[in-house]
């Protein structure tokens, strides 16, 4: 891939993700004061649930159609390079609906049992449906990284959270009409929404793109060296996901059970988690707009220079990756320090959120290379170096959950991000100053 791709591609996602996490932020103020940060703690508890069942259906394979395909198309091969998405997609899809109908079923264990919240029991059988659908577009827009083009994945993107945004706020009306109580299953349905009409438009993209290029799905010779070929390369990268979504759900399930251990009533516990996952996150994570753009440009981009043997080049923009991602995330830290508790104040009206960004600030510089450094782990086919980094990560991290939080409170699991953080980049930056 050209520096003249690359950029152009990580400017269109860069400008897509930005107008994308500015809306997705003034959704999360009208979340906060529509469904409350109670409302948001609920919300939140559903979300490792849902990077759960998309890790086994989709992550790995995602990656896989990615890399494949952007190897077949840097040597030529424009017909196994659709073969290969072709036959991933089919498996993924399959695997969803497989998936998505036992959380169905057995959504009144998962909501008791497992997140120990009954209000989330519609949550989870919402989340079923939207299941196959996201891993549709997900899919199509693996594709899309694979040969550079990335205008449909950033229109998509900005489509469906306008769609969410917009079914979330007709549902809330509907809501308020009927005088219903305003819970967080407004926000599920716009998610739904949201997926239904990504999906549609991206599965419109892909027929356009198979017919231009006269490929036809039904005539791939050897569908089960193909699928072999995802296998072997997917399911490294789904075990990889599916570990440490697995640990990261642990971790926020215990992480309210560990504050009421420290003195906080279960309603507190659930409204100080939904202030720091809802409010205090999303903005430390609204700037990784760049880096997360710039990854996804970068894991096609270096298994491709792989594909081409060119080692030096993948040295060069490693290095380049690495140090604007450190500036960035230097500046960042500054801002957020400096106005954390105005941000609070104006975006939130809640003083707590200010405090949570003002500490969360010296995470940045860390996070935002952790992303480029893993994306270009995964794109030098060593997603078992990448697996091992995060897990020795995430075992920090709870266990500051389990020792630290009943002791200090939630200022213990800021001490465990940000020691799990640091540990991480240490581990990626010697493995690949190794490599």
């Amino acid at each position: 891939m050209s520096k003249q791709h690359f950029f152009k591609g990580t400017l269109i996602l860069t400008c897509a993700g930005l107008l994308t996490r500015l809306m997705g932020f003034f959704y999360r103020i009208f979340l906060s004061h529509t469904i409350g940060a109670q409302g948001l703690g609920i919300y939140q508890l559903l979300m490792p649930m849902q990077m759960l069942v998309l890790a086994v259906t989709a992550a790995g394979i995602q990656t896989a159609i990615s890399r494949l395909a952007a190897s077949n198309l840097a040597l030529g091969k424009q017909k196994e390079a659709r073969d290969s998405f072709t036959v991933g997609t089919a498996a993924a899809l399959l695997l969803s609906i497989i998936v998505s109908s036992f959380l169905y079923r057995h959504a009144d264990f998962f909501a008791v049992e497992i997140l120990k919240e009954a209000r989330t029991l519609p949550l989870i059988k919402l989340l079923s449906f939207s299941l196959p659908l996201s891993t549709i577009h997900t899919c199509i827009n693996s594709f899309s990284f694979a040969q550079q083009k990335t205008g449909i994945p950033s229109f998509i993107q900005l489509l469906e959270q306008i769609v969410r945004i917009g079914a979330t706020y007709l549902i809330y009306l509907i809501f308020l009409s009927e005088s219903r109580e305003i819970t967080p299953v407004i926000a599920l349905g716009g998610t739904l929404a949201g997926e239904c009409i990504a999906s549609l438009v991206s599965l419109l993209c892909i027929g356009r793109n198979f017919q231009l290029h006269h490929y036809v799905p039904f005539s791939i010779k050897h569908p089960i060296l193909e699928l072999k070929k995802i296998l072997e390369l997917s399911i490294p990268l789904t075990v990889n996901k599916v570990l440490l979504t697995l640990l990261g759900s642990i971790e926020v399930i215990l992480i309210p059970q560990r504050l009421r251990l420290y003195g906080h009533s279960p309603g507190e516990s659930l409204s100080i988690y939904g202030v720091f996952t809802g409010m205090a996150l999303p903005l430390i994570f609204f700037p990784s707009t760049i880096t997360n753009s710039a990854s996804v440009m970068l894991m096609p981009s270096i298994a491709e220079l792989q594909a081409l043997g060119r080692s030096k080049r993948i040295r060069d923009v490693t290095s380049k990756a690495s140090r604007f991602c450190l500036l960035l995330g230097a500046l960042c830290c500054a801002f957020f320090f400096l106005f954390g508790k105005t941000l609070g104040i104006l975006l939130f009206k809640s003083p707590t959120a200010g405090t949570y960004i003002r500490t969360l600030s010296f995470i940045c510089p860390f996070l935002y290379l952790n992303t480029t450094l893993s994306s270009i782990i995964n794109g030098l086919g060593k997603p078992g170096i990448s697996l091992l980094h995060n897990v020795a990560a995430l075992c920090i991290r709870i266990t500051f959950v389990l020792m630290v939080i009943p002791e200090i409170g939630i200022r213990g699991y800021f001490y465990g991000i940000l020691i799990s953080e640091c540990t991480l980049s240490a581990l990626h930056l010697r493995a690949l100053l190794r490599r």
